[in-house]
């Protein structure tokens, strides 16, 4: 079944067409890549799937249902969340309390702050983070950080989880570490859409890749077709 679909999807910003009548779906269970340049329109897309940006033209939808024209927050509680390219934590808070935020105010029903807190606490566990759970996010490292963020998206119990660029910034260690907490996360249910320049982490978590250049599709296929492809190797990976 596909969860996420994209027809005809278009944005202008002035005259320049950021993201140009793409079509994309991201079937139930996948982990899916979207890579491409810079300035090629991939957070520009991820924008426009989680009601960050409204649509020029053309209709996205979760679940068979149009998401297109809802408010971003309309959308997490339908069940996609994500994280973002530039870190987005609440430096002075807590790092329990990022997430906390996530449960108490993006899940689909309302949650007792007992079921939150219960929550919170389980999925910083589960992002390797319950050490650090009274220490303010913006003391953080930055591959810690971005557990933070991606934990708060879990909290709001998406079946759908945009990551932009999770594993920008990060050494060898943390970009193996961050590769298998993908990879978990895929084997709790949850289906991943991913934007990222690592090709090792692309290469090696998806299932499928979609490839933006100037705002246009202009491939798509298993990491090997991608690797392959003379088109993609042109005007993106190189020889």
């Amino acid at each position: 079944m596909q969860i996420l679909e994209g027809e005809g999807v278009t944005k202008y910003f002035g005259g320049l067409a950021a993201v140009s009548k793409v079509d994309f779906y991201v079937a139930e269970g996948e982990v899916v890549g979207l890579i491409g340049p810079n300035g090629a329109g991939k957070t520009t897309l991820f924008n426009l799937i989680s009601g960050a940006l409204p649509l020029k033209s053309g209709v996205i939808k979760f679940k068979g249902e149009k998401i297109s024209g809802l408010k971003p927050h309309q959308i997490c509680r339908m069940g996609v969340a994500r994280t973002f390219q530039s870190v987005k934590v609440f430096g002075n808070m807590p790092v329990f309390q990022n997430v906390l935020l996530g449960s108490l105010f993006g899940t689909p029903s309302a949650m007792s702050s007992t079921d939150a807190a219960k929550e919170a606490a389980g999925l910083l566990e589960f992002v390797g983070l319950s050490a650090v759970k009274m220490t303010p996010a913006r003391d953080l490292t930055l591959a810690n950080q971005k557990r933070v963020e991606v934990a708060r998206a879990l909290a709001t119990k998406p079946e759908l989880l945009l990551l932009d660029e999770l594993m920008a910034g990060l050494n060898p260690t943390e970009t193996a570490e961050t590769m298998e907490l993908v990879t978990r996360i895929r084997d709790k249910g949850i289906t991943v859409f991913m934007i990222e320049h690592v090709m090792k982490a692309i290469m090696g978590v998806c299932d499928r890749i979609i490839v933006l250049h100037h705002g246009e599709k202009i491939a798509e296929g298993t990491p090997k077709e991608i690797a392959t492809s003379k088109t993609v190797i042109e005007v993106y990976l190189g020889e």
